[in-house]
């Protein structure tokens, strides 16, 4: 059986540093501060937004929420986040996506300080991520995947790590942060041929597809790693992973659960990029 890895302890081990450096800051009258930006009020947003305020005032960080109608016009969106980005005191900005379809992603992006881009909208910081440039921010569901395979000491350099999945959000960043951490990658997807076989060739297999329980035991190769970024209600109306953790937990020597798992984490590395901004504004 394969030891179930949560997130908890992760999200711990970040949070507990964290709070040091953050103590440090304010002894140099520094205070950290995020502001989330969310337009509307959808669930998952608000569910996200809960637990990112609990774990910032946990750590010590400043966090207010902008909430912004739902009906809000591109060029007024535009304007409020003009503000944000102009203000001294806010060193991180957060912005809730997706859009409503008023508003246009590919025009927003752009206009986010790159600077205060915490969760890696900006084309610079994927730019950054693409060059392995540390004063960059990667989005942060794929860099907690990165802390649980460093948190339980999974090695990676030399390693096959397979990703299935090639989002902007999990797959093609999770890909490029594996690579720089020296593993061999191979991203798999929706016209990849014959997947099973692909996805069984790997040490660590990383899965962010979007569809509930679809990796079982065919697609894992004994020993294997299996981290599951997936989140989704199954037909009995419970969270659930892309993987089908009962089934694979036999052949995986580590596997990551859902909830409890990198889902977990995600929370913490807000916060980790929050004090990295704040320390970068402040030439610290």
């Amino acid at each position: 059986m394969g030891q179930i890895i949560k997130g908890k302890p992760v999200a711990d081990a970040i949070s507990e540093a964290l709070t040091k450096e953050v103590n440090d800051l304010k002894v140099k009258g520094i205070t950290p501060k995020l502001t989330l930006v969310r337009v509307g009020a959808n669930g998952s947003d608000l569910a996200y937004e809960k637990g990112a305020l609990k774990k910032c005032e946990k750590i010590g960080i400043e966090a207010v929420v902008k909430e912004l109608p739902a009906d809000i016009s591109q060029d007024k969106f535009i304007e409020e986040l003009k503000k944000i980005n102009a203000d001294k005191t806010v060193n991180a900005i957060m912005v809730f996506r997706p859009f409503p379809k008023q508003l246009d992603e590919s025009v927003i992006k752009y206009i986010i300080a790159p600077e205060k881009d915490v969760d890696c909208f900006s084309p610079v910081n994927v730019a950054k991520l693409m060059e392995k440039d540390m004063t960059g921010f990667a989005p942060c569901t794929p860099s907690a995947v990165i802390e649980i395979l460093k948190h339980y000491k999974v090695p990676m350099k030399g390693k096959n790590a397979v990703i299935v999945g090639r989002s902007m959000v999990v797959g093609k960043p999770a890909c490029m942060l594996l690579l720089n951490e020296n593993a061999t990658v191979t991203v798999c997807h929706s016209k990849t041929t014959d997947m099973p076989k692909v996805c069984s060739q790997a040490d660590i297999l990383v899965v962010g597809i979007g569809k509930a329980k679809m990796i079982d035991s065919k697609y894992v190769k004994d020993g294997a790693v299996v981290i599951d970024v997936g989140i989704n209600v199954d037909e009995s109306g419970k969270l659930c992973g892309d993987v089908d953790t009962e089934d694979c937990e036999s052949k995986a020597s580590m596997i990551t659960p859902v909830p409890k798992g990198v889902g977990s984490v995600t929370s913490s590395i807000l916060a980790q990029h929050i004090v990295k901004a704040c320390k970068l504004q402040n030439n610290l």
